[in-house]
């Protein structure tokens, strides 16, 4: 089945007009239209018949296609039926020769019982909407699972949230587990009329390749706790977040000491390297599991 000119607008909305499908805004469904655009952004990833890659949200299958014309192994999530039930047929051909797979549902609970079948992709890629964006990217780093190289088109904000340093605004517990699974490098600005339809907020592609001198620590679930925690309440002090975290104040001092930590900062201006120490002491102080 012939797929429509993802370039156009006209076209992509008399496949949806045909078949009685509408955009979904809640699963913020916008399509790239800027056939440059999608280009770029497969070359960033660098696949070839070698590679393995998970797509989020393929839609009616623009970037889908740029990735299987290079003969990659792809698996797509797709939430929506319509569209789940078209790219279908779209990519019939490239299933029948092991090349395109689909999985329908919501990948926030669909990729970890995929993966038991399956081993971690190489590559993973998505135009994530805002809603799902933060969630996926920290619920695979979570859980161990890190790709070789990602690029994620996300809300602009997002993308700085992603890849804010210390003392900056958008420094968050979100910028903190990004950047200690993953090197981050900004690849594109796309602006709204970059997608049909049109959204009112521009759009920023990341890369994220992993890396290879992981910054390792004693319990590395004590630590996402321990960062998320001294985050949750940005005016407070690190003292006082940490004293809540470990439900102990003189134990919280102690540790901040001992990790030459000043109990008056704010979390916000604390590097990775230091937040990973500050676990480790906690983990040794406490036996933290």
């Amino acid at each position: 089945m012939k797929h429509p000119d993802y370039n156009s607008p006209a076209e992509l909305k008399q496949v949806l007009d045909i078949n009685g499908f509408s955009m979904q805004k809640k699963f913020g469904q916008n399509f790239l239209i800027n056939s440059e655009a999608r280009k770029k952004l497969i070359d960033t990833l660098q696949v070839d018949e070698n590679t393995s890659v998970w797509e989020v949200g393929p839609g009616l299958g623009a970037m889908t296609s740029e990735i299987l014309e290079r003969n990659a192994e792809l698996t797509v999530f797709e939430i929506d039926r319509g569209f789940a039930s078209l790219i279908s047929n779209y990519f019939e051909d490239f299933a029948k020769k092991d090349k395109f797979f689909l999985v329908e549902g919501d990948v926030l609970k669909t990729w970890k019982t995929h993966l038991e079948k399956t081993k971690i992709p190489d590559r993973f890629f998505g135009n994530l909407p805002y809603n799902i964006a933060a969630t996926i990217i920290a619920d695979t780093i979570e859980n161990n699972v890190r790709f070789e190289r990602c690029v994620f088109t996300v809300q602009k904000e997002v993308a700085q949230r992603m890849t804010a340093k210390p003392g900056q605004s958008d420094y968050s517990s979100f910028s903190v587990l990004c950047q200690w699974a993953y090197d981050l490098q900004n690849v594109i600005d796309l602006s709204g009329g970059n997608f049909w339809p049109k959204p009112n907020v521009d759009s920023r592609a990341v890369l994220f390749t992993k890396k290879t001198d992981f910054p390792s620590c004693e319990n590395p679930s004590l630590f996402i706790k321990m960062q998320r925690a001294l985050f949750s309440s940005r005016r407070k002090t690190v003292r006082n977040n940490l004293s809540q975290f470990l439900k102990n104040n003189e134990l919280a001092v102690e540790c901040l000491n001992l990790a030459d930590i000043d109990i008056m900062k704010r979390a916000e201006v604390l590097t990775i390297e230091q937040l990973l120490k500050l676990s480790d002491i906690i983990n040794q102080k406490t036996g933290e599991k």
